[in-house]
């Protein structure tokens, strides 16, 4: 199976930002557990990351011609307002989970509004980086 990771806006740097919100493992702990959790299931897994809501939606678009069978996406803070996003994610029908390290609900209230969660199949917040692995589970099980 073929699933693509999306990460937006700051996602890189995990570590270094609100430590006491997202942890302090880094962005390469994160690169090196979804690339286990692959091997682990005998499956490609690949990692975007990018601070432009653009380039996010040219990769979502690609996954439509690609061959990608499911979609892990941590929208960052385009998961509050990006509609663009969300019609690029509501064109793809591949299961997608989107992913929140922090429990967006018991943060600010701006936090607890996803335009992006209503057309993916699940929303995962509050898990920590293991979010991402129960995301993929998720999308295996499909």
């Amino acid at each position: 199976m073929k699933l693509l990771v999306i990460n937006g806006p700051n996602i890189n740097f995990l570590g270094i930002r609100e430590k006491s919100v997202y942890g302090t493992k880094n962005y390469d702990d994160l690169l090196a557990m979804i690339a286990e959790k692959g091997k682990k299931e005998g499956c490609s897994i690949e990692v975007f990351q990018s601070n432009h809501e653009g380039a996010i939606i040219d990769r979502i678009q690609d996954a439509y011609f690609d061959g990608t069978e499911g979609i892990v996406i941590n929208p960052g803070a385009y998961t509050h307002y990006s509609y663009a996003i969300r019609d690029a994610l509501a064109s793809i029908t591949v299961p997608k989970v989107e992913i929140h390290i922090s429990n967006i609900m018991e943060r600010e209230d701006f936090r607890k509004v996803s335009v992006t969660a209503p057309v993916c199949d699940r929303q995962i917040y509050g898990e920590g980086l293991e979010g991402y692995l129960h995301a993929i589970d998720y999308i295996l099980s499909k």
